[in-house]
């Protein structure tokens, strides 16, 4: 499978108007309307991903954009339904620390959604100032780990009560 650049998706794949279509035709006598607002989706459904962030935009009466920096990501979740699948798209669905229970973005249509998704991971951990291990500086190859010496230092603590307690080791102050 050939891996494509994010940054020249704009459009979702065709493949999402057929999609459209089969959820429309479920809905039976509301195929219609059903249909007219999918198909006016797909028409006005935009996508730019930048080196800020990512931005989509849909609509003609009530138009709607989003725009969402690589900061304010939380989390990214790629979902595909058994039609999904069937058509070989997927739909990457990201979420913000904004507390809504619902995505803050769902980007359809999109074929190689596991690309994507890793470049929004790398994006995001970028922007924040993470590294990825192998992008750190060699003489930083092993941080000390703080939390590690904590725990280290508490167990060593624990052992010397243990054995104060026993009496293998006479309490501070007093000498043997």
């Amino acid at each position: 499978m050939q891996s494509t650049d994010p940054r020249t998706i704009s459009r979702p794949d065709p493949a999402l108007f057929k999609y459209y279509f089969i959820v429309s035709l479920c809905s039976l006598l509301g195929f219609p309307v059903v249909f007219l607002l999918s198909w006016i989706r797909y028409e006005t459904l935009r996508y730019r991903f930048d080196d800020d962030g990512v931005w989509m935009a849909w609509g003609i009466l009530f138009r709607k954009e989003v725009t969402l920096t690589y900061r304010r990501i939380q989390d990214i979740h790629v979902t595909r339904n058994i039609i999904h699948r069937w058509l070989g798209l997927s739909s990457v669905n990201i979420q913000t620390a904004a507390g809504g229970a619902l995505p803050q973005m769902t980007i359809e249509g999109v074929r190689e959604a596991d690309g994507l998704r890793d470049f929004l991971y790398e994006k995001m951990r970028g922007s924040k100032g993470e590294t990825t291990p192998a992008a750190r500086p060699a003489e930083h190859a092993e941080p000390v780990d703080e939390a590690l010496e904590l725990l280290r230092d508490l167990r060593r603590s624990v052992d010397e009560l243990a054995d104060r307690l026993e009496g293998r080791i006479p309490p501070k102050g007093e000498r043997p």
